[in-house]
């Protein structure tokens, strides 16, 4: 008898957090690692949001909640969706779960039979696939190009489609990219799905970090398309609550029940006090939401002129989120010393041992030319960080 399941075999590990987790393992040792990979604002969650937690804790509002949610919090994500995003909801349409991740996770597992298609845009948050898989899909990818800004056609999407896709799964503002599609551009894609009559999961977590003119729209709004879209959203990167494990998902009313009777089993409920921090989250003025995304918008325009000067690299100017993808392809057959640059991974590797500097391969992102770096991290060591990087690329022969 084999000791674990097939499925469990079809999952890579997690290269996002295996570099995080050795840049941490340096820096433990003493050493001054800057660390481009981490996925996660670098502010503290807004006092307000604690002083709402520990309000909950005093009060004794620790037990077991409805596995969907508390009342009051799937009454605020609905508010929210209509403040938002012109999005009517009602509350048993929404289900609460621990991260945006197991929201992702909760829709696929509802949707997805053996063999059904899912479309995914590359680059991709590295997650998808693998969700998906487990799940028994098959991922299709769309390869978008650096021309578009990273953004994928509607003649792509549509060339993608076969009788076994089931879902497209659509990412704006994106990780890693950075890309935002634009109302015209969703609209768009949303009328290729229509069209074909496949659902969409819609990964909106990003929403509010976009900076110029950037704006996105989401999937559900666009027409005819609230049925057949889940959107999923949370409280992680815009209040800075990435360790909190609150995320969300709107669906049609068959799809959220059928989300719900599956969480209660597997789960039950998200962290009970992390919901009432989420309440507060949700309904107070978003002052400190705004200064973080001028922060963002400052280290994103000295992120970007940094790398402008730099040769043999360059980046593809993200619009949202806090990532940008380093174009790094053209180094590739260069050594440093007795180690040879082949592709992201060995990139990526020789960086962090010889320049201190942490990155994630753009290999898995589907994306092997490229790696992605972070702009959440403090000004002075992004700058640092990037005055490494172009010395280690001007060492390479």
């Amino acid at each position: 008898m084999e000791r674990l399941a097939k499925r469990i075999g079809t999952i890579a590990p997690s290269l996002t957090l295996s570099v995080s987790a050795k840049a941490k393992a340096m820096k433990a040792a003493g050493e001054n690692v800057i660390n481009f990979g981490a996925g996660e604002p670098d502010f503290n969650t807004p006092e307000y949001i604690i002083a709402a937690a520990e309000e909950a804790l005093s009060r004794g509002f620790t037990k077991y909640t409805p596995s969907s949610g508390l009342p009051a919090l799937r009454s605020a994500i609905c508010e929210k969706f209509m403040r938002d995003n012109q999005l009517e909801y009602e509350p048993s349409q929404v289900i609460v779960s621990n991260g945006a991740k197991h929201s992702i996770f909760n829709a696929c597992f509802a949707l997805l039979n053996e063999g059904d298609e899912v479309i995914i845009p590359a680059p991709y948050w590295l997650t998808y696939p693998e969700v998906v898989k487990v799940c028994g899909g098959v991922p299709v990818f769309v390869r978008a190009s650096k021309k578009t800004g990273f953004k994928i056609t509607p003649e792509q999407l549509r060339a993608a489609i076969t009788p076994k896709t089931k879902l497209f799964i659509f990412n704006s503002p994106n990780n890693p990219t950075g890309a935002v599609y634009s109302e015209e551009e969703t609209k768009a894609l949303a009328a290729v799905c229509r069209e074909a009559g496949i659902f969409v999961l819609s990964d909106e977590i990003y929403e509010k970090l976009v900076y110029g003119d950037a704006k996105p729209y989401s999937m559900a709004a666009c027409p005819g398309m609230k049925d057949l879209t889940i959107t999923v959203n949370g409280v992680s990167k815009t209040y800075a609550m990435t360790g909190w494990r609150i995320g969300y998902l709107a669906a049609p009313r068959d799809i959220a029940k059928a989300i719900d009777s599956f969480q209660s089993h597997a789960t039950s409920n998200a962290n009970s006090i992390a919901q009432y921090a989420a309440i507060r989250a949700l309904d107070s003025p978003e002052a400190s939401v705004e200064e973080m995304v001028a922060r963002f918008a400052r280290r994103r325009q000295a992120m970007i002129a940094r790398i402008a000067e730099m040769e043999g690299v360059y980046c593809v100017i993200p619009d949202g989120a806090f990532y940008a993808m380093l174009v790094v392809g053209g180094l590739y057959g260069k050594s440093f010393g007795d180690y040879r640059i082949t592709d992201s991974v060995s990139f990526s590797e020789c960086l962090l041992e010889t320049a201190k500097v942490a990155l994630v391969p753009g290999k898995a992102f589907g994306a092997d030319d490229c790696v992605r770096i972070s702009y959440s991290l403090s000004m002075k060591d992004m700058l640092d960080g990037l005055e490494r990087i172009d010395a280690f690329v001007r060492s390479l022969q």
